[in-house]
């Protein structure tokens, strides 16, 4: 069956989150502006997203202007976006300054750092935040650009705190920007398509110890979720298996979580 569209406009209500003064009034007003020209947005199953109350939301990853799309996508949906965000960013004192005062949450790319940061994330999941977790770690290194083998910190968050977790899949941003790219193409406004899948099923794993074979199994259901989704934006059929790096001699970059 063909996906249903609706409207950004028509999408976002009710915007319960985004009513509330806040910083990301001030985002908003400078992003907004710029994306809405650059990016037409078409949503499918919007009422899937939920309105209030905490989650996860893991989005597939595969161009570095991805967290400003699904940002402004979530902010378009009702909910404000915190991100696990990559620690070198906070290295420059006036972007740093707007990443924490948004409360996005620096994560280092390995150590005992990098938990600190899933602790983080769950404190915001305590005050019912929506905290935006791309469980792939990094951009995709699939050469198609489908999701590759995800990471355990999302399905970690989501079990631990007992909240959904919600797939969700975007197309067309390497339009705005590909893959390693370094030049934003503006013009023409560009089709982004973001679908939300349903909470994902954690039954089977809820009650039960977290173990590393639980974690990836839960996780690869996750990412099979997410190329599902993707499946349709792009209407082919996605590939049997997750793109392993390890598999292929490739090194994981730029990782976001444990």
């Amino acid at each position: 069956m063909p996906l249903e569209n609706s409207s950004s406009d028509a999408a976002a209500k009710p915007r319960s989150e985004t009513r509330r003064p806040s910083f990301f009034w001030v985002l908003a007003v400078i992003i907004l502006p710029v994306m809405n020209l650059a990016v037409r947005f078409r949503f499918h199953h919007a009422e899937r997203m939920p309105r209030s109350g905490a989650f996860v939301l893991a989005p597939n990853h595969y161009s570095e202007i991805d967290p400003v799309v699904i940002g402004v996508a979530s902010w378009k949906l009702g909910r404000a976006p915190r991100f696990l965000t990559k620690a070198s960013l906070f290295k420059n004192p006036v972007l740093a300054w707007f990443l924490r005062t948004s409360g996005q949450i620096p994560v280092e790319r390995a150590g005992s750092r990098s938990h600190a940061a899933l602790r983080a994330a769950e404190e915001l999941v305590e005050k019912g935040r929506m905290v935006v977790v791309y469980p792939e770690g990094s951009l995709t290194r699939d050469p198609d650009l489908w999701p590759m083998r995800g990471k355990t910190g999302a399905v970690r968050i989501a079990l631990e705190r007992g909240i959904p977790i919600v797939p969700v899949a975007h197309w067309g941003t390497q339009a705005l920007l590909p893959r390693y790219g370094k030049k934003l193409s503006f013009f023409p406004r560009k089709t982004i398509q973001v679908s939300i899948g349903e909470p994902l099923d954690l039954s089977a794993y809820r009650g039960k110890p977290l173990a590393q074979a639980t974690l990836l199994k839960a996780t690869g259901e996750l990412m099979n979720a997410i190329a599902a989704l993707l499946a349709e934006l792009r209407g082919e059929p996605a590939p049997a298996e997750r793109w392993d790096p390890a598999a292929h001699g490739q090194k994981e970059t730029g990782r976001l979580e444990p």
